[in-house]
């Protein structure tokens, strides 16, 4: 069968130093002598990039392009994301989901840049990550070729490829005894593969690298507050800051005290179920925060209208389907859905736990005189009978016709 690939002269690949990606470079070489121009989008990979531009030009890139887009990150995914409460099958906080849209779209556009043939991931045929970053590539440039390598090279396994290493004399920090998948930006860690693909497994506690283990956690509680406007976070503890800067604060306060672990066995886009481990502290108190500024704010039918819309909002995200015309839609209803959420909320954190202790808003459509269980003068009880009657009326009617009463 003929490689339609064989006539490329240049590809851009998404290169994070990792095992994977590690050996696509010197693969892609060897099969197709090509020229390669390697990626990074650093999104808050932290300690990661160290060395990254070196490592690759060593390996035979013919350039290294790496391209700080933490802020963008933050400002335009993440807390659109927050704004939304976007939690994907009730607990994934979409780390991941969320930046490989920027990725991918910046994979493209540095594409054209270079006047390359084609881009290059390494996620593989079975995961979510080939179709957020395909999709994205498309949305920019929708001739680009894409070289997913998982799909059909030699490698079956990541055995395949640390042997494959090993042999050509790449350094990668990937063992047979730990050959976990992590993903790093500065939402969130994942973890996946190796001993986590037995559901029944715990996770080694050296698997963690943002939150401290509870047992270890300071035995003194923490309060933190964080400012909201139109939705938005924008001050932690009374001190405004930017977007990332907030975020990493947040993944400190968050980190240090054991919030935001999460292990969960979800449902990719392909069908298939995957075990993966996250570390969310930061995102996690935002979302905590931002529920109860709403909970003050936002109007009952509304709030009920936003969230009716949110499982199909967090499974376009995770599916790569950001850029999409009902992606685009749905932020903007969000937005609209914000204008009244400001305040602040107050959270206790302790032992692996955010706990919501106070929310001020000067939107806010909480009453005291209507709320309070002593005398008030604004409500009258009797008016209860009533409405309850008029809304029972159907249940009413329906019993009766059940009964043969009527």
């Amino acid at each position: 069968m003929t490689d339609r690939f064989s006539d490329v002269k240049k590809v851009v690949l998404a290169y994070s130093g990792g095992l994977d990606t590690s050996v696509m470079l010197r693969w892609l070489k060897d099969k197709y002598g090509c020229e390669v121009v390697c990626y990074t989008a650093n999104v808050g990979q932290a300690e990661e990039l160290d060395g990254l531009e070196a490592k690759a030009l060593a390996s035979g890139a013919t350039a290294a392009v790496i391209e700080d887009v933490t802020e963008e990150f933050v400002r335009d995914f993440v807390f659109p994301a927050v704004q939304a409460n976007a939690v994907y099958e009730g607990t994934y906080l979409m780390g991941t989901s969320l930046a490989r849209p920027l990725i991918g779209r910046r994979m493209a556009e540095v594409a054209l840049e270079h006047g390359a043939d084609a881009v290059v991931h390494g996620a593989t045929g079975k995961g979510n990550d080939q179709i957020r970053f395909e999709l994205a590539s498309y949305s920019v440039n929708p001739h680009i070729r894409v070289i997913a390598p998982w799909r059909f090279w030699e490698f079956k396994g990541r055995t395949d490829l640390i042997a494959y290493a090993k042999e050509k004399g790449i350094p990668v920090i990937s063992t047979v005894e730990k050959p976990f998948s992590i993903d790093r930006n500065i939402m969130h860690v994942s973890f996946e593969g190796g001993i986590l693909e037995n559901p029944w497994n715990e996770p080694p506690e050296d698997t963690y690298l943002l939150t401290t283990p509870v047992m270890k956690t300071p035995d003194e509680p923490e309060e933190v507050t964080i400012t909201f406007e139109k939705g938005i976070p924008v001050a932690v503890n009374d001190e405004e800051l930017g977007p990332k800067e907030l975020l990493t604060k947040l993944n400190k306060l968050g980190g240090k005290h054991g919030v935001g672990r999460v292990d969960l066995v979800e449902n990719r886009y392909v069908g298939i179920k995957s075990r993966g481990v996250y570390e969310t502290p930061g995102a996690t108190l935002l979302h905590i925060g931002h529920r109860a500024i709403e909970s003050l704010a936002m109007d009952r039918e509304v709030m009920l209208m936003r969230d009716s819309l949110v499982p199909r909002y967090a499974s376009l995200i995770y599916r790569g389907y950001w850029y999409s015309p009902e992606c685009e839609l749905m932020r903007k209803i969000v937005r609209e859905t914000q204008e009244s959420v400001n305040g602040v909320a107050k959270l206790r954190l302790y032992k692996g736990n955010a706990t919501l202790i106070g929310r001020k808003s000067p939107n806010s459509l909480y009453s005291y005189s209507f709320a309070t269980f002593e005398k008030d003068t604004v409500y009258d009880q009797r008016d209860a009978e009533g409405f309850i009657r008029i809304n029972a009326l159907r249940l009413r009617l329906r019993a009766l016709k059940d009964g043969g009463l009527d």
